[in-house]
């Protein structure tokens, strides 16, 4: 995503000054160009333990970009549940990267809920809730802010070092915050796509704060797509997605 006219010589030095400064404005000026993850379905397997049941599932993602717009469709099942997430988030692509339009999920036995990202009143509006927030750039949803980050991470790499925070404002069900991101060490995974280097990114978490925890793991190797994602309730309860399969479309 994520620059004097007096007497003839003084005119004639200004005038080479002038000159010679283009190149240096041009290059202070020009903006980066926003590139994200080349379009791709993405296969996972799921492994979770939730109330003390461990079980296992896969999840499917499709992501598209191209042409100033970009789409996410997710689904999640279990072996012993179904389906048990469904997750879509549409949006243009500006020069903040990835701003969202309309976010859906539909949890298990629940019905689905919408967040709008009014671009023309510049609001953020919840169905699951009367809250209104303000749209200032680069807010995303829970399941565009995943996206978000890979496409920082291949956009501006100088954003994604090691130690380095990256922070977004992220719309939920039926609010919105400032959610924090610690970029770490780049590990090695073994996935169903062989051993693969990562960098993990982790949701910063305070002390007394009873949100859900969030890791991600971002594969340079593979044009950034997040390779492994864990989520971890405040309960112990977690669900991990492991790579299996990535086709490019």
């Amino acid at each position: 995503m994520n620059q004097k006219a007096f007497s003839l010589p003084a005119l004639l030095l200004s005038s080479i000054l002038a000159v010679a400064a283009q190149p240096v404005l041009a290059q202070k000026t020009a903006k980066t160009a926003v590139n994200p993850p080349p379009s791709a379905d993405l296969g996972y397997t799921i492994q979770a333990v939730q109330h003390g049941l461990t079980l296992n599932g896969t999840a499917n993602v499709q992501w598209r970009a191209g042409d100033g717009r970009y789409s996410i469709a997710s689904e999640t099942r279990a072996s012993l549940l179904g389906k048990i997430l469904e997750a879509k988030s549409e949006g243009a692509i500006d020069a903040n990267g990835l701003a969202p339009q309309t976010a859906v999920e539909k949890r298990f036995r629940k019905g689905a809920t919408t967040t709008t990202f009014d671009r023309a009143a510049n609001t953020i509006r919840f169905d699951a809730s009367d809250e209104t927030f303000p749209i200032k750039g680069g807010e995303q949803d829970r399941n565009s802010v995943v996206w978000q980050l890979a496409t920082i991470a291949r956009s501006t790499p100088a954003r994604f070092k090691t130690g380095s925070t990256i922070s977004t404002v992220v719309a939920s069900q039926k609010n919105a915050s400032v959610w924090r991101f610690k970029v770490g060490k780049s590990e090695t995974l073994q996935t169903g796509l062989g051993s693969l280097k990562a960098t993990k990114v982790s949701k910063v978490i305070g002390d007394d704060d009873k949100d859900q925890k969030i890791e991600i793991w971002f594969a340079p190797g593979k044009n950034w797509y997040p390779v492994r994602v864990r989520f971890t309730e405040p309960e112990g309860d977690t669900i991990e997605q492991t790579i299996s399969s990535i086709a490019p479309r």
